[in-house]
């Protein structure tokens, strides 16, 4: 693992928790460690990925928040109610 493995993952900016776990599917994928390595590894990935994944559900829901208020049906205050 790398320099950033050595920070916990909610330290980690998403950019850099991103850039870990693609490293560590590679390292994996490479099929160059011993069993006990791997299990470690594929922990850790699992790790980045929980955090990765709520942090994507959060910002959704911001997201989703915001769009309510730009499609927010006006108040009886901000609408025309006379008849023309």
């Amino acid at each position: 693992m790398t320099e950033t493995a050595s920070r916990p993952v909610d330290q980690m900016s998403f950019r850099e928790a991103m850039a870990e776990l693609d490293r560590t599917v590679s390292v994996l994928e490479s099929n160059t460690l011993e069993l006990e390595d791997s299990l470690k590894s594929y922990e850790y990935g699992v790790s980045l990925l929980a955090d990765l994944k709520g942090r994507l559900a959060n910002a959704q829901q911001k997201v989703d928040v915001l769009m309510g208020r730009l499609d927010a049906p006006a108040d009886d205050a901000t609408t025309d109610t006379t008849l023309s």
